[in-house]
């Protein structure tokens, strides 16, 4: 095993270290080591290295997170880079893939089988950490979850065994691993998924885009038909600055995944009669395929780019016109940063799995800073933590995908939830041999994130 890890202070340390990395902001922390997987045993083989070496274990799937959770101190990095692994199984109706598979690369393999699944939005973000952390993924607002969809998980434990943890077996694993985020105590090494239907061959999107000085009239109109849109439908809003000379613009989009152009049309009519007049571009019933979907997310979120990400769910009875506006008014001039509004009614209104995913409201708010020159760091940092310092007293907490722990630690599980995670990862790596949750001075261990507002 020896042979396979790169060692901090070798030649090909450094690409190891941040090649992977999506945002270029980064963090000045040195695993000493770094084994880039290409089977479970190698898994296996560098949790028993890491505990002989008194190391901690740190994991990489897609090396998406905003605050690069991988990269820690002392610690032996197991990236999945290599492991590629994605099979269905037509008769049981489950798909098993990797922690890395990309939420694209999944798509266009169900795609070429007829398939769909709820994957997330980012084409490049590793399903791995996409399902650890619950899974906003594609029409969340009314297929539910990502992480609803993990009928069981492969991992390697804190003593480097490997297990299966399904409703049946290891149960208390399979529960933490629906919604733990980084903390999950183990290394999860493939994930066993249901949910794939039959290929959506008609989706169209209506894209409506106004001037900020439409603001209000655009956001009472989207928050106000967004609960009387069909199950088809996602709904999503945007401030954001395409000319980042230019003042911030307000974008509405509603996309729908419908089997006849028939049908789609018909989702969509909703939207497309009621829509406020001033829009100064409109697309209407535009068809669209996954591909088209990808490739505007990775013109949203693009690579080579310097970023900071802090999110809330509010309390259901805000007033989201009032709230939002700060932030969508107030985007950084000269750079590519966006504030994201999902409505989340009605998954938000019904009782979910038990699974450590718990927390959810009607309004989730994200923010993304995106800029390139790191002189403008503290600039983009500081619009992020005011935002957010000025509406958390009027939200229930965050998605712990979403969010920097180093920043801001909120509240990510329902109260009994998060105790019952915080105690289960005591029991399962008692010593905290595995990286959790990477708060500042990564001081955290095994006692965990405390779960408060």
């Amino acid at each position: 095993m020896s042979s396979k890890v790169i060692w901090r202070g070798s030649p090909q340390y450094e690409e190891a270290r941040t090649g992977r990395l999506f945002n270029h902001r980064y963090p000045d922390r040195y695993p000493q080591g770094i084994i880039e997987a290409c089977s479970v045993q190698d898994v296996v083989d560098a949790v028993n290295l890491a505990r002989d070496m008194n190391l901690r274990v740190s994991v990489r799937s897609g090396g998406h997170s905003w605050a690069a959770w991988s990269v820690r101190d002392d610690s032996i990095l197991i990236d999945f880079g290599k492991l590629n692994q994605t099979e269905l199984d037509t008769d049981q109706g489950i798909v098993k893939v990797s922690p890395s598979t990309t939420n694209r690369v999944l798509d266009d393999y169900l795609a070429a089988r007829g398939k769909f699944f709820p994957c997330g939005h980012c084409p490049d973000v590793g399903v791995g950490g996409f399902l650890l952390g619950g899974g906003i993924g594609w029409n969340c607002k009314n297929w539910g979850w990502g992480a609803e969809q993990v009928k069981a998980v492969e991992v390697v434990t804190a003593e480097g065994k490997i297990l299966t943890c399904n409703a049946q077996e290891n149960s208390d694993l399979y529960w933490a691993a629906r919604g733990s985020g980084p903390g999950f105590p183990a290394v999860a090494t493939s994930f066993h998924l249901t949910g794939a239907v039959n290929r959506f061959t008609d989706m169209a999107v209506s894209t409506f885009m106004y001037p900020l000085s439409e603001y209000k009239a655009v956001m009472d109109w989207v928050s106000k038909i967004a609960p009387q849109c069909d199950d088809s439908v996602e709904v999503v809003a945007v401030s954001l600055r395409p000319d980042p000379t230019q003042e911030p613009i307000i974008v509405a989009s509603f996309t729908t995944f419908q089997y006849t152009r028939a049908a789609a049309l018909s989702s969509l009519k909703l939207a497309n009669e009621s829509r406020p007049p001033g829009a100064f571009m409109e697309e209407i019933s535009k068809p669209t395929t996954m591909t088209e979907e990808f490739d505007a997310q990775a013109r949203a979120n693009p690579e080579g780019h310097r970023w900071a990400c802090d999110n809330v769910f509010f309390n259901n009875d805000v007033n989201i016109t009032e709230v939002l506006e700060e932030a969508f008014a107030t985007i950084p001039a000269g750079t590519r940063t966006f504030a994201l509004w999902f409505p989340m009614s009605p998954t938000s209104r019904r009782n979910l799995p038990d699974m450590a995913t718990s927390l959810q409201s009607d309004h989730y708010l994200v923010l993304y800073a995106v800029w390139e020159d790191a002189t403008d760091d503290d600039r983009c940092l500081k619009w992020v933590k005011d935002i957010i310092s000025h509406i958390a007293h009027k939200s229930i907490g965050g998605y712990v995908s979403d969010a920097d722990f180093q920043e801001r630690s909120a509240k990510y599980w329902a109260t009994s939830n998060g105790s019952k995670l915080m105690e289960l990862r005591r029991n399962w790596d008692p010593k905290g041999l595995i990286c959790g949750y990477l708060d500042a001075g990564d001081q955290s261990g095994v006692d965990g994130l405390p779960n408060l507002n």
